[in-house]
């Protein structure tokens, strides 16, 4: 898809495990969006290290502004999470809250990004990260994507080493990436579409992937 050759996704997530089934996901995620035709960025939570956000003092570090300006330039962003004690990870959520400065930018916050959610859970539950992550998409002032991928049973559909081995998940996540993809460029392309109906029918599209 050549016309998306200018578009930027930026993927944001892992977790702090060395072999982390979230960054692995996250990963063929963004291979969707690349094959779709995007430039790709991984933000991976592990190798950010980014410190604890504090809004008393709030001078970003060098980890915190390449978060920063990753993601206030993106085009359109992925993010996934583990699901730890019926909600996204503590270095997720502190790495969103450090997008808090981008409060005073123009547009602020994630303004009309279009983002594709990811989790990954050991159990049957992945969907409460889901519904976590939407909150903050919403609070950011960005488009979750409806069309989502709550990972269930991570250890099954995980190898040892992180990767990806059931098909059907792989189709799932790469899915999810074209349509992050697709729908940034009809936002790009047409500033009067009307955002919600274009998600919900991006909904209607993917839904035969499940």
């Amino acid at each position: 898809m050549a016309a998306s050759a200018h578009l930027t996704v930026v993927g944001l997530g892992g977790s702090m495990a060395k072999v982390s089934r979230s960054r692995a996901a996250l990963v063929s995620a963004l291979q969707g969006a690349a094959g779709a035709g995007a430039e790709t960025e991984l933000l991976d939570i592990r190798e950010l290290n980014l410190p604890m956000y504090n809004p008393d003092d709030d001078a970003p570090t060098e980890a915190a502004m390449r978060l920063i300006e990753s993601c206030h330039a993106a085009d359109g962003m992925l993010w996934a999470s583990p699901m730890y004690q019926g909600t996204i990870s503590g270095a997720l959520k502190n790495a969103l809250d450090w997008l808090h400065l981008l409060r005073d930018r123009d547009p602020p916050f994630l303004h009309d990004k279009v983002i594709g959610l990811v989790s990954a859970a050991g159990g049957t539950q992945g969907l409460q990260a889901i519904n976590t992550m939407e909150f903050s998409v919403r609070a950011l002032r960005g488009w979750a994507v409806p069309y989502v991928v709550p990972v269930a049973g991570a250890a099954r559909v995980f190898d040892p080493d992180g990767q990806v081995r059931e098909p059907a998940i792989a189709l799932q996540l790469k899915t999810l990436g074209m349509e992050v993809v697709r729908v940034t460029e009809k936002f790009s392309s047409n500033g009067s579409l009307h955002r919600q109906a274009e998600c919900e029918q991006a909904a209607e599209r993917v839904a035969t992937a499940g």
